[in-house]
């Protein structure tokens, strides 16, 4: 059976590989320069630090027999431009020691609360679990006071676009993130 819940600082082995899944995609050149053991590494440590976009506090997972199997991450769209300074400690772990933010592209629409990472294990796929991690953020979004949430869809992932748009959300622009166009979605809660 799946477990949704709010993440907590001990997830942080199990939910870096999950994030990573999404960092593949993006193709950030920084963390494609690095082993997965070290970007894995790097983001189990930042998961910790609650301030940051990919931390805990902004985190609820799916848990199936004590894994964790799928993450859902995500924050009020006035968060962003402040979101990664907590990260400015690990950016030499990264590579980046200019000054550079890693994640400098603003992703997000104002008034949104922003789902800024879904991501589901390959080996527990196909099985809903996307779809529940989704509805459960919506859910608490809504009773949070969240008027709408906002996301971004990669052009070439038709799939997860289809499951976006199933579950009410509509394209409302466009937002080039590193290297990838993606469409804006947004759907009222």
């Amino acid at each position: 059976m799946i477990n949704i819940r709010p993440a907590r600082p001990e997830d942080g082995k199990q939910a870096a590989p999950l994030i990573k899944i999404v960092f593949d995609e993006m193709e950030i050149p920084e963390l494609m320069a690095m082993s997965a053991a070290d970007v894995n590494a790097v983001f189990a440590r930042a998961f910790n630090v609650p301030e940051y976009r990919y931390s805990y506090n902004y985190t609820t997972v799916a848990e199936e027999d004590g894994e964790l199997v799928g993450i859902c991450v995500g924050y009020p769209a006035e968060k962003e431009d402040h979101i990664d300074d907590a990260f400015a400690p690990f950016l030499p772990a990264v590579g980046i020691t200019d000054g550079r933010e890693l994640m400098p592209d603003h992703e997000s629409f104002p008034g949104e609360w922003y789902l800024d990472l879904l991501a589901v294990k390959e080996t527990a796929q196909h099985r809903g679990i996307g779809t529940q991690l989704l509805a459960d953020a919506c859910t608490r979004q809504k009773a949070a006071g969240h008027k709408y949430m906002g996301l971004c869809c990669d052009l070439v992932n038709p799939k997860a676009q289809a499951l976006y748009e199933k579950l009410g959300f509509a394209e409302d622009g466009r937002v080039k993130i590193f290297a990838h166009m993606y469409r804006h979605m947004r759907k009222t809660l």
